[in-house]
């Protein structure tokens, strides 16, 4: 053992009057030491120090000045099982289905800041943080036990285990082991009467962690919002201007999804992440517009995406379509919601003028290209009000009559088409309105395709 550990270990079990476990001894050199676990590592330190093994027994014992024995207690047997038994309850009573999960745990905040205070005091290096001892024990004896799989970054669920009343009856010159003793038995024999022990005060709690499920929707009719819209009279409340709906607009491409996915999930929220979106008088045409749709607190995850969306689709036929379901991680929604800058759209568009204009005085449309627009003003209660550019990439036109054409135009995201037929009174330049040298407006607008770049 390198002879600045063999110091510093001194140094702790002498400002801890030798009351420190195995455990928190070992923690300290948990990046110095090898080892299998913790409790090993203050053992070898022992051993090399040639220092007595912390005392439990009744007549001799003190607690841990670090952890106050919370850690001896927690790797019990009787301790664990009884954890299991709390987490079985509670994923019975849910009637949850899941297949890995995460470890969170909360212990007394004294804890926490005499771990720190002793780590200051012996300037130990990188040890092991009392939290994270506790939550890999308890994981990888649920994980042995509920035969699911851990896993750090993107856990079904994350059970909390809430210790803080766990060292409740800790005094000196008694013996933490009769309590779980004494508590078994009682368990054993009588089911009600187990209010009165320290393990019995361990509380747990399951957070379902939400499903993303990715795709491409289609809107094949207008005037379908993307996403549920509160009424603006009563905030979603409900009133007699919404028909006490608490909506705009009875349904959304959301909710033509969400109904359906949400009954199958045993779940009530949900959320939808769209890759920019249509007005609400717009179709999303062609091969449609990426989406994820975010579940909170799924109690069933193993689902059938080919049977969810054959069976969605029926239910919003005529309306919208749901195609290429698939199960995504959490970084696909903020990818998702950040990705409309990157894409092209191509639109198409039936134009109205004022005045006659003919085939030869729209080919002057081909001269589109770096647009500079200013937040439109329809929308510049929720926007930013700057000046973006962007660029038209194609442009190709149809004249229909002397006062009407239909435009095809393919875009960088981001670019508000309506404004630029219209001008929106000179805030969008150069403008179908100005080239043409009349006023236009967009009667119809569909997009025809939302593609990336790469």
């Amino acid at each position: 053992m390198d002879s600045n550990i063999k110091l510093k270990a001194e140094k702790l079990i002498k400002i801890t009057n030798g009351n420190i476990c195995n455990h928190c001894l070992g923690r300290k050199f948990s990046d110095s030491i090898e080892a299998s676990n913790n409790e090993e590592r203050g053992q070898i330190i022992r051993s090399e120090l040639n220092i007595e093994n912390f005392d439990l027994s009744e007549n001799s014992y003190q607690p841990c000045e670090i952890c106050e024995n919370l850690l001896i207690k927690i790797n019990t047997s009787q301790s664990k099982e009884y954890i299991l038994k709390k987490v079985e309850d509670k994923i019975n009573f849910l009637e949850l289905e899941y297949d890995t999960f995460l470890i969170g745990s909360k212990i007394p905040k004294s804890i926490i800041e005499n771990d720190e205070k002793f780590n200051e005091l012996i300037q130990a290096e990188e040890p092991e943080n009392i939290k994270k001892d506790i939550n890999r024990s308890i994981g990888e004896y649920l994980e042995k036990h509920l035969q699911k799989e851990v896993n750090f970054k993107d856990s079904d669920v994350v059970m909390l285990i809430d210790l803080r009343n766990f060292t409740a009856n800790n005094s000196k010159n008694k013996d933490y082991t009769k309590d779980i003793k004494t508590s078994v038995a009682k368990n054993q024999k009588n089911n009600d009467s187990q209010e009165n022990s320290y393990v019995e005060k361990v509380k747990v709690r399951i957070q379902i962690n939400p499903l993303f499920i990715e795709g491409r929707y289609l809107k094949n009719v207008r005037n379908i919002p993307q996403t549920k819209w509160p009424c603006r009279k009563c905030k979603g409340k409900g009133c007699e201007a919404c028909n006490f709906t608490g909506k705009m607009y009875q349904e959304s491409v959301e909710e033509l999804i969400s109904n359906i996915v949400l009954k199958e999930t045993k779940s009530r929220i949900s959320k939808f992440h769209g890759a920019g979106r249509e007005d609400i008088d717009v179709r999303m045409l062609g091969s449609g517009r990426p989406f994820v749709l975010e579940i909170k607190e799924p109690k069933k995850r193993n689902l059938d995406l080919d049977k969810i969306g054959k069976k969605v689709n029926d239910y919003s036929k005529g309306k919208t379509e749901y195609h290429d379901l698939k199960f995504v991680e959490k970084i696909r929604k903020a990818e998702i919601k950040v990705s409309s800058p990157d894409t092209f759209k191509t639109y198409r568009a039936l134009v109205e003028c004022e005045e006659n204009v003919s085939k030869e005085e729209l080919a002057i449309l081909q001269s589109l290209n770096i647009i500079n627009q200013r937040t439109p003003q329809r929308v510049s209660h929720r926007r930013s009000d700057k000046i973006r550019k962007k660029e038209v990439k194609e442009l190709s036109t149809k004249l229909l009559n002397p006062k009407s054409f239909e435009m095809i135009v393919k875009t960088e995201g981001g670019l508000y088409i309506k404004e630029l037929i219209s001008g929106d009174d000179g805030r969008t330049k150069p403008s179908v309105s100005d080239l043409l040298k009349t006023k236009s407006i967009c009667k119809q607008l569909d997009v025809i395709e939302v593609a990336s770049e790469k």
